[in-house]
């Protein structure tokens, strides 16, 4: 079959627009990255990020380590002062009381020891008593010495037990805010009533209509 010249030129007319339709529908089938946007032709796909995880155990770790970082790593700098206010007042009061503790301890032994050249005993005479005077009442005096020695060693004592417990406190702290990080807490509450279908049960083969409630928090 010989084919002339007119059908020549309309298969190469063919085989071009053939060829052009090919490449326009590769180009519109290409796939375009934009900043974080995906699409194709008349089509766009949404990259979704990953969420950053807020992790209560980095919360709980972090406190541990150092008191206060949980708290930064939550952002709540306004419990900084909290945190370090209670280990700074239990600080003063373990070091206070530990003074005086050993002050008395002291002063009891040498009382007890009776070396004339340990009297520190005499730092605690009562105002305007004389060493003469106190040996008048060395049975009320010593028990006195004991009485302020157990004193400031229980005082000192529950403040080491406070010092552990603004210790824990901030660490249960910091992991429960971490717990609540990402915890909405917006005013924008609506209910809306709709209605809708109910679809059928084991119970009930029929179809019902029903409201439906829904609360957006």
């Amino acid at each position: 079959m010989t084919l002339t010249f007119s059908h020549h030129r309309w298969l190469i007319c063919l085989m071009f627009l053939l060829g052009f339709r090919i490449l326009a529908g590769a180009q519109s089938d290409t796939l375009v990255l934009r900043n974080d946007t995906s699409y194709l032709e008349g089509t766009s796909l949404e990259l979704v990020k990953a969420k950053k995880i807020h992790s209560p155990h980095k919360a709980s770790f972090y406190a541990a380590i150092l008191p206060g970082m949980g708290q930064i790593y939550n952002k709540k700098y306004w419990k900084l002062p909290l945190v370090y206010g209670g280990i700074v007042a239990t600080g003063y009061a373990i070091h206070f009381n530990s003074k005086y503790y050993s002050k008395y301890k002291s002063a009891y032994r040498d009382w007890i020891i009776q070396d004339p050249g340990n009297k520190s005993y005499l730092e605690f005479l009562p105002p305007g008593w004389t060493e003469a005077k106190l040996y008048q009442n060395a049975s009320w005096f010593e028990s006195a010495l004991d009485d302020k020695k157990q004193y400031y060693r229980r005082y000192r004592d529950l403040s080491y037990f406070i010092m552990a417990g603004v210790y824990m406190l901030q660490i249960v702290d910091a992991a429960v805010d971490a717990h609540f990080y990402n915890f909405s807490i917006s005013d924008d509450l609506s209910m809306r009533i709709s209605p809708t279908i109910m679809e059928p049960s084991p119970v009930v083969e029929t179809v019902g209509v029903g409201m439906q409630l829904n609360f957006k928090f």
